[in-house]
């Protein structure tokens, strides 16, 4: 599923550059909403979402964590695992604060943008337990509202 979603994903998202001034709700958003400014981790894959259809809200990691009208906490294990889509939240700790934000892409693939990599990347689950800025999962949430401008769009199926 990676390779699929990875290579569905069109060549403008592979070219945004990571700003961490550019959050959802930030002023430099409101004037220029075009990723090609840059984007920080949370408006990227809020954008990747929207590409595939979905409708996540504009939340900062811990309101996004917090959130139950928009979205689902998904228990991890092999009974409900993450599935393609699916927001990932890791932090130096267990607190949703200050948050980075990925997608999942596949089992154990995170599509996301961080200042380190400086562009969007695909990384194990192991890259981000390896850096201790990242090396909580703290969990995962599921968007559950289709975009209102993709009524058609689906969800890519897990396998």
């Amino acid at each position: 599923m990676t390779a699929d979603l990875v290579a569905r994903l069109p060549d403008r998202f592979w070219s945004v550059p990571y700003v961490g001034v550019r959050f959802p709700g930030s002023p430099a958003v409101a004037e220029r909403p075009d990723l090609a400014e840059g984007a920080n981790c949370q408006l990227f894959v809020y954008a990747v979402l929207r590409h595939f259809g979905l409708e996540p809200p504009p939340l900062r990691s811990s309101d996004l964590w917090a959130d139950t009208a928009a979205t689902t906490r998904v228990a991890t294990g092999h009974a409900a695992p993450a599935r393609p889509l699916d927001l990932l939240l890791f932090n130096a700790t267990d607190d949703a604060y200050g948050a980075h934000v990925g997608v999942w892409a596949s089992p154990d693939r995170v599509l996301h943008l961080c200042a380190e990599a400086g562009s969007p990347a695909v990384w194990p689950l192991d890259a981000f337990a390896d850096r201790p800025r990242y090396r909580t999962l703290i969990g995962v949430k599921r968007v559950m509202a289709p975009s209102a401008q993709a009524p058609s769009a689906r969800r890519p199926s897990p396998g």
